[in-house]
């Protein structure tokens, strides 16, 4: 007997892309260069900033994002972002208005942000209520193409087995609130507040993905499949797997890094899927852990790194997947930005950094904000006691 198929399916049409291209999202905040708090004026440095590709507002108005284009490396994606960043600077800075970067700001009061007049994000609101006023939170996302629909689930199933291993990298949202939250990535603990963020669901077929985005369009979860939010998300009308789990990188060589890594492993699945290989997968109990020690221990997490629950101390797995994937990354051109990982194993992941930089200012959370714009325009992760000595 055939099976009947589902009611609400909707079609969700794969773009051609070319394979392992990429583009990269980067949320900034806008500082108030006086009191180092959040400035709400997006909309204005948006105006006089005029018709941009590469700058765009965001959900909250105390943010802006820059975006690359679609490119073929991440040293194309990277130069696409500063130059967009050096073309904010001469409206920002007669503002009184810094750039800084990270998962969340130190200190700012999260219920008396502005959010963005926009009927998508008011809709979003109105529904979430007290957890979407509060979704003050920055991050990182990175769009990898993908040449065959085929291979979509399949690497996004595969990359569930090293997303938390980014998310340590990238964890720079310690502080909530002017709050010592003791987690590295609170952001992530914010974001999987709203409905359909966080872990993905992992579907055996397409068949089943525009089923389940049928079902959240017929009863009125979702009016389309961009306001699914989770960590890693297959992006049709791109042609793209996303991956979206990533704190804001608070300067560009920490931001080339993930991006690199990201292309990278996805390259190395989809040559894997080439050779005729089966890809791990890990049980969706173990995603769920995963991000869950990924975001309350960072870079000092012991991951579950296969479907046999096998654990390893996060660096560690980091390290190996370096020395791995540098062919891959030869072979994409991107190896000087994947060794630019080697900085946050270095001197520690922005959380650390920030952690450390309060403490040395007997618990100033104006510290972290600090380093935060000395990371910016340095371009590199730096000690907290350098950035502190200068600044007296």
């Amino acid at each position: 007997m055939p099976l009947t198929p589902p009611a609400h399916r909707v079609p969700l049409v794969f773009a051609d892309s070319p394979r392992s291209t990429l583009g990269i999202e980067w949320e900034l905040q806008l500082v108030d260069r006086d009191s180092l708090d959040l400035r709400q004026c997006a909309a204005e440095i948006l105006t006089l900033v005029g018709d941009d590709p590469h700058i765009h507002g965001e959900m909250m108005l105390n943010t802006v994002e820059l975006v690359s284009g679609a490119r073929r490396t991440v040293a194309e994606c990277i130069e696409d972002i500063a130059l967009a960043y050096d073309r904010l600077l001469p409206v920002t800075g007669p503002l009184r208005v810094d750039l800084a970067s990270a998962g969340t700001h130190p200190f700012a009061d999260p219920l008396v942000q502005k959010v963005t007049d926009a009927e998508r994000y008011a809709r979003l609101v109105d529904r979430t209520r007290l957890w979407g006023h509060q979704m003050l939170i920055f991050g990182t996302h990175v769009h990898v193409g993908v040449e065959q629909r085929a291979k979509v689930l399949p690497i996004l199933r595969a990359l569930l087995t090293r997303t938390a291993h980014l998310q340590c990298l990238s964890a720079s949202s310690p502080f909530w609130a002017g709050t010592d939250t003791g987690y590295a990535d609170n952001r992530a603990m914010m974001f999987q507040q709203l409905p359909t963020a966080g872990a993905p669901h992992q579907f055996d077929s397409w068949e089943e993905l525009e089923a389940y985005a049928g079902d959240m369009v017929h009863t009125g979860v979702i009016e389309d499949f961009t306001e699914v939010r989770w960590d890693v998300r297959p992006s049709p009308r791109l042609g793209t797997i996303e991956v979206r789990a990533c704190d804001a990188a608070t300067n560009l060589t920490e931001l080339a890094g993930v991006a690199a890594l990201t292309q990278c492993l996805v390259e190395d699945f989809s040559r894997r899927l080439d050779r005729g290989e089966e890809l791990d997968v890990l049980p969706d109990w173990y995603v769920a852990e995963n991000k869950w020690r990924s975001a309350r221990y960072g870079m000092e997490a012991i991951l579950i790194v296969d479907s046999r629950g096998h654990e390893e101390p996060v660096a560690q797995t980091v390290a190996r997947m370096l020395a791995e994937l540098e062919p891959v990354a030869r072979d994409l051109g991107c190896s000087a930005e994947l060794a630019g990982v080697q900085a946050t194993l270095d001197v520690g992941a922005s959380y650390q950094r920030q952690l450390a930089a309060v403490g040395a200012a007997g618990g100033a959370h104006e510290a972290a904000v600090r380093l935060m714009q000395a990371e910016l325009r340095a371009g590199r992760p730096l000690l907290p006691t350098e950035v502190l000595a200068q600044s007296h």
